[in-house]
């Protein structure tokens, strides 16, 4: 008898239809799995049988055999457990075959029959939506995040007997229910605020001019002038994640398996600060199966490399691809997946090796040598997909202790929301989203300036020694500063300002 369950497996971020093929048949005692599955799904025999046995059932001590097709793509994960227990069980007539293809399957077994929780339930939810399928069985820790999706019955499981009973028509057990604008709403919040930091007036500046524009920025200053203060600060100024922007964070975090499973969504601006320790596969993504790294982590948010020098050449120039099409593509003799990142970098660093090279209270240590070795870590063109290069001086004392309030998030994120409006209508036609992201036409079309920009720009290019992607870069923050005044062209001021932030093509020596 052979009997068919729907299930799925991850490709990417992503979910990939796999019918799950049980066929019990005369002979010798024998569990054979084919269709190109991995070890965890080929180890997965021992744990179903001992699944199905500690539940109360009869395990077929016939010949069984178990394909999941298509056979040409490689199947990952413990959750393939749960359909193929329940397909073995319906050949045994326990459940209705025909019920089974109502449903989507996907859990992983323990020894006792507990259906334990699996990553990538959002996807697989998305999957059996997209295939018209009455509804999904999932553990009941993915249930949260399965139930975001609309249109779509999600039946939390705890066992094995849980489903065998439901999908048999014996039990009832009501589908989760989840109010996804609500949890959205309910999960937007922020640990941080601009209002407590003193001082720094001017890398705020900085940092709300790269909100306004979604610009990458690299804050270069001393030891404990509060680059990573301002960092941590950003996603609070930052525009709200729309409910489609904040599904496609959460596909990212539930394959990558770090999704919070009582929030179920991941409505704030995601934060992700590396330590510079980490390999090139945890920062870009990779392994023998390929897994999310923090740039995906990071999608619709903020990458903070701190001590950016410090990170493997590798790992940061293989940046420079990701920053420029908001995706990764990971290739591997057994798969290619793809996972999206497009977010804002925003790197610190020190002007020297000891730290305090400009410091008018430290004395610094280092040789020019050093200093110049230092800063050539990082690659001119990895420099040149960062528009804004601001300068962090240490904090003066009567700054820490002022007495005057500094502009709350909330304050610097109207200014910034008015911006994004402009330019959502400015490219109502277009797929960019953001001033950062235009296309060399689109600066054409968009960054007209009168000759006494052209002229500072010369000037500029000139002293400075500006490449062609350089001089870009200050057109659209040219432009984002505009905006943030409300300017319908680009003045010599923009410009002017615009110019300060490539403090790195001045050189800091």
């Amino acid at each position: 008898m052979i009997v068919k369950v729907t299930s799925s497996t991850l490709i990417g971020v992503d979910s990939c239809p796999v019918e799950v093929e049980i066929d019990v048949s005369s002979g010798l005692p024998q569990f054979s799995t084919v269709g190109l599955p991995d070890a965890v799904v080929r180890e997965s025999k021992d744990r179903i049988k001992a699944a199905v046995k500690n539940s109360g059932y009869r395990f077929p001590p016939t010949h069984v055999t178990v394909n999941l097709a298509p056979a040409d793509i490689k199947k990952e994960g413990a959750g393939f457990d749960l359909p193929i227990a329940v397909g073995i069980l319906a050949t045994e007539g326990l459940v209705e075959p025909d019920r089974c293809r109502e449903y989507l399957l996907i859990g992983e077994l323990s020894l006792d029959g507990a259906v334990r929780g699996i990553y990538g339930a959002l996807s697989a939810a998305f999957q059996a939506r997209e295939m018209e399928m009455k509804g999904i069985i999932v553990p009941r820790e993915n249930a949260m995040e399965a139930g975001m999706v609309e249109n779509l019955e999600v039946i939390p499981v705890e066992s094995l007997s849980d489903v065998v009973e439901f999908l048999g028509g014996r039990k009832l057990i009501e589908p989760v229910r989840v109010d996804a604008g609500e949890l959205f709403r309910s999960s937007l919040q922020y640990p941080f605020d601009f209002s407590e930091i003193h001082g720094q007036e001017q890398a705020k500046r900085s940092l709300e001019v790269a909100a306004g524009g979604g610009h990458n920025v690299i804050m270069i200053g001393p030891p404990g002038s509060g680059k990573t203060m301002l960092a941590q600060r950003l996603p609070s100024i930052l525009p709200d994640l729309s409910f489609q922007e904040a599904i496609e964070t959460t596909k990212v975090y539930s394959v990558a398996g770090l999704l919070d499973k009582k929030g179920g969504i991941i409505a704030a601006r995601p934060f992700r600060s590396p330590h510079h320790t980490i390999s090139d596969a945890g920062l870009i993504g990779g392994g023998h199966l390929p897994r999310p790294g923090e740039i995906s982590l990071s999608h619709h948010g903020v990458l903070f490399l701190d001590e950016l020098p410090e990170f493997r050449k590798n790992a940061l120039e293989a940046l420079r691809q990701p920053l420029e099409e908001g995706r990764v593509t990971i290739t591997r003799a057994a798969m290619t997946a793809t996972y999206p990142s497009r977010f804002m970098l925003v790197a610190a660093m020190n002007p020297c090796p000891c730290g305090h090279y400009g410091d008018a209270r430290k004395a610094c240590r280092c040789t020019p040598q050093q200093i110049r070795q230092y800063q050539a870590r990082i690659s001119g063109p990895l420099l040149d997909r960062i528009d804004i290069h601001i300068e962090v001086p240490a904090v003066r004392y009567r700054d820490i202790r002022g007495k005057y309030g500094s502009e709350s998030s909330a304050v610097i994120k109207g200014r910034i929301d008015a911006a994004r409006r402009r330019q959502k209508e400015r490219f109502r036609t277009e797929e960019t989203f953001c001033n950062a992201r235009m296309s060399d036409q689109q600066i054409r079309k968009h960054c007209v300036i009168d000759e006494d920009c052209q002229r500072l720009l010369e000037m500029a290019m000139d002293k400075l020694g500006l490449s062609a992607r350089g001089y870009s870069r200050i057109l659209k923050v040219s432009r984002t500063i505009a905006d943030l005044e409300g300017a319908e062209r680009i003045h010599a001021s923009h410009v002017a300002e615009a110019i300060q932030y490539r403090n790195l093509d001045r050189g800091l020596i």
